[in-house]
């Protein structure tokens, strides 16, 4: 009887803190900004929507979580997802406005777990000069001839290493494939490591590292976020070493990675602890974002004839050149093939790799008569954009031919993010999925002798990937060092 009494008075102390809650959120919303916020609900107390908002992510139709709720309070709402209070928009405008503006508006927000792994001094965090100096020389670096020819080079080797051992009896599985190929680029890229058994170490250790980004905050030995911690501890001693020996060796004043690039740097502030703690969360964008990006390119050429007829047909004929003059393709060759870049564009835009950034506001704002409160979040939704059939005639249908006059600078794209985060590898990731494509369907494909067992056997690898990878909430938080 004790027992039933003390479960009913607790009960009832906890419905009445969440009505007290709920009606001094409302009066506050109520008095303070009266009817200047944008319409919604702020779900359940503390937990928000944050729920349904998950469950949606992690589903085949993630932009159903901003349908429902855009048909009933417009393009942008309130709602509390993440612990905090947020104004959602899947307005391109909007979107647009958020990622141009500077540091004195909007800061990226993240969870905590998240900025407990990344550190103090993580370019997701920092902001400011040493943001704009950091980003501004990696992408400068990016950019260079240089490493374009660099990851042409291991592109290719890589590439071809991995579709000589796929076998015609045997699935293939195009995401781990590609996971394992963009790893390698990318560490090669950052570090100059070349595969080996040092290499494997740091994959399992990274691995490790990111199982925890999206854990519970809690930091005790056997919890997700202690281990991802531990792994951190541990790579970033590997890249430490990397640093040092680099030092005693001479800087090479011509980078050959981002090491190079950030240690030729006269700053200060760029402390070796620094720079290894960020060639660490610059590993993370390159995890998944590339693989899933040829993942993808290949699942929907798969179920568009057509198209893969024509990418063939395109590449085929670079092939056929590349036989005839007898000297490897150039960065510049993949780059220029029109058709290519329009099955990779169509790809970012269905596949929305990157659902949307989320920022916190550090002052009152205002767009088109919506106001974000100091103090609380915004998420710019690309996805909603990108699939919207008010700014793409049937938006769920893989079109490659729809971008050959259409403008892609249109605000109502932005698979690279924009403003001063835009993404400074985004020609690096077309590089590697035109590569990637242009080997699939001229060394792989055009030497099956099976076409309909191999065919099935891709198609599987595909759509197995198809059904996870690409809507992780992972990536709206971890992809802000790009964005």
């Amino acid at each position: 009887m004790d027992n039933i009494l003390i479960v009913s008075v607790t009960v009832f102390l906890l419905c009445t803190v969440i009505l007290l809650y709920r009606n001094r959120l409302s009066l506050m919303l109520k008095s303070k900004y009266r009817n200047k916020l944008p319409s919604g609900t702020l779900g359940w107390p503390f937990i928000g929507e944050t729920l349904e908002f998950v469950s949606c992510a992690y589903s085949d139709r993630p932009e159903s979580f901003m349908d429902k709720r855009s048909r009933v309070y417009g393009k942008v709402f309130k709602s509390h997802i993440f612990g905090s209070p947020t104004i959602v928009s899947t307005d391109a405008d909007v979107n647009k406005f958020i990622l141009q503006s500077d540091a004195k508006v909007f800061v990226p927000s993240y969870p905590k777990s998240l900025t407990q792994l990344m550190g103090e001094s993580s370019i997701l965090l920092i902001n400011g000069s040493l943001q704009r100096r950091i980003h501004g020389l990696i992408g400068a670096f990016f950019k260079s001839q240089q490493l374009k020819a660099q990851i042409t080079r291991d592109m290719q080797k890589y590439v071809k290493e991995s579709m000589s051992s796929w076998k015609e009896d045997c699935p293939v599985y195009i995401q781990d494939e590609t996971k394992k190929i963009a790893f390698h680029v990318l560490v090669k890229a950052l570090i100059s490591l070349d595969p080996g058994q040092e290499m494997e170490l740091l994959k399992k250790h990274f691995q490790e590292f990111i199982s925890g980004l999206m854990s519970l905050p809690i930091n005790l030995p056997g919890t997700k976020l202690y281990q991802s911690l531990q792994a951190k501890k541990k790579m970033v001693k590997l890249v430490r070493r990397i640093i040092l020996a680099k030092r005693n060796s001479g800087i090479c004043r011509v980078p050959k990675d981002v090491v190079d690039v950030l240690l030729n740097d006269a700053s200060e502030k760029l402390t070796d602890d620094l720079i290894a703690d960020n060639i660490i969360d610059m590993m993370i964008p390159g995890e998944d974002s590339v693989p899933v990006l040829m993942t993808l390119a290949t699942k929907y050429l798969s179920e568009c004839p057509a198209a893969l007829q024509q990418l063939t047909e395109e590449n085929m004929k670079l092939k056929k050149i590349q036989d005839q003059v007898g000297e490897s393709l150039c960065w510049s060759d993949y780059l220029s093939l029109p058709f290519t870049q329009t099955v990779i564009t169509e790809t970012l835009r269905m596949g929305n790799i990157i659902i949307g950034v989320m920022r916190k506001a550090l002052r009152d704002v205002e767009i088109k008569g919506n106001l974000i409160p100091k103090g609380w979040c915004v998420f710019a939704n690309f996805r909603s954009v990108h699939l919207d059939d008010r700014n793409y005639d049937c938006p769920y249908q893989f079109n490659p031919w729809r971008w050959q006059d259409k403008d892609m600078s249109s605000c109502n794209f932005t698979p690279f993010g924009g403003g001063q985060r835009l993404c400074p590898g985004l020609d690096l990731a077309r590089l590697e999925a035109s590569i990637f494509l242009h080997h699939f369907v001229t060394q792989f494909r055009s030497k099956r002798q099976n076409h309909n067992t191999r065919h099935a056997n891709f198609c599987h690898s595909a759509d197995q990937m198809a059904l996870h990878g690409p809507f992780s909430l992972l990536y709206i938080f971890t992809n802000d060092f790009l964005f």
